[in-house]
């Protein structure tokens, strides 16, 4: 395998007149995949190459009892499922990277998955705590709107809450991405995400809050008038002296700026996260009784029984008779 985890086919011999098309071609390939989930196969992968190598045994093209026994290896070096299914996807995704039949597609590998889920379990270790609406009011009550650093976070929290925004959606927002309705609300445009690698693009409405202390509308009206921002990145970095850079925030920001307020709030930040914006919005709207259909139109879930995961854990109490 080359240093490339998916590099576009190549021929034996290709002649000049495509060259550009070809380093066009491979290009295109390393898009195939986000970023992160390259690093990540890419790692997975030189995890699989060096267990073959310990043995003499050929990585590339792999056998199919190769890859079951490597697997079941890893099961017993105690990593879990979640974990070796990655390591399965990457060494099926190098195999069809160079054309070789994939040896994950055996039945046997199949049975040796199918086998660790079943013994060891495919629930987390542990899932983020939604921010729900009692402990998101805590967490804004002390944020002093008076700095600039206070009106970001404000907008910040509110509108990944509002919107159940991904970190990585809030802090791609760009200005352009958002459309006020002096009647009704924030129309938010989200060109990329997590479950739309081919930007296909969604649309988010984020109504006037009747409360106007929790109004995302107004809390990232009042942050980008303050900031003086008019174009280009909505959240951004600051520097000493309560003054606003240029440079977007980065994902991991986020979840600094949730546990950083926890913090002062008094709540636990260990529990919370940059998920636990979108995930206490489906949380709270499901508590509300807002229905599934207009909690997935934010939410924007294509996988329901994950939305449906939240609304149970909102509405356990709601679903069972009581008999004592």
């Amino acid at each position: 395998m080359s240093d490339r985890p998916l590099p576009a086919p190549r021929g034996p011999a290709p002649v000049e007149a495509i060259e550009a098309d070809l380093a066009s071609a491979e290009r295109y390939a390393q898009s195939a995949l986000a970023p992160a989930t390259l690093i990540a196969y890419e790692r997975d992968w030189r995890t699989f190459a060096d267990w073959c190598a310990q043995r003499a045994l050929p990585a590339m093209p792999a056998a199919a009892a190769t890859v079951a026994a490597f697997l079941a290896a890893e099961a017993d070096r105690g990593f879990r499922p979640v974990t070796i299914g990655r390591r399965a996807a990457a060494i099926a995704a190098a195999h069809r990277a160079q054309d070789h039949p994939n040896p994950c597609d055996s039945g046997a590998v199949a049975a040796v998955m199918s086998g660790i889920r079943r013994e060891h379990g495919t629930a987390p270790l542990r899932k983020a705590k939604p921010l729900e609406l009692d402990p998101l009011g805590r967490l804004l009550e002390p944020i002093d709107t008076a700095t600039l650093a206070g009106r970001r976070d404000r907008a910040l929290l509110l509108l990944g809450f509002a919107a159940a925004l991904r970190r990585s959606e809030l802090v791609r927002l760009d200005v352009e991405d958002l459309d006020v309705d002096p009647a009704r609300g924030l129309l938010v445009t989200i060109r990329k995400s997590k479950s739309d690698q081919e930007r296909a693009g969604a649309t988010v409405a984020v109504p006037y809050a009747r409360a106007r202390n929790r109004c995302a509308v107004r809390a990232l009206e009042a942050w980008l008038h303050a900031a003086g921002i008019h174009h280009g990145p909505v959240f951004r970095q600051m520097r000493r002296g309560d003054t606003v850079t240029d440079r977007r925030l980065s994902d991991q920001s986020v979840a600094l700026i949730v546990k950083r307020r926890a913090r002062t709030a008094g709540l636990p930040p260990a529990l919370l996260s940059g998920h636990s914006l979108r995930a206490g919005y489906a949380t709270a709207a499901a508590a509300t009784g807002v229905e599934e259909r207009k909690i997935a139109n934010v939410t924007r879930h294509k996988n329901l029984p994950v939305l449906r995961g939240y609304i149970r854990a909102a509405t356990a109490f709601d679903d069972v008779g009581q008999v004592l």
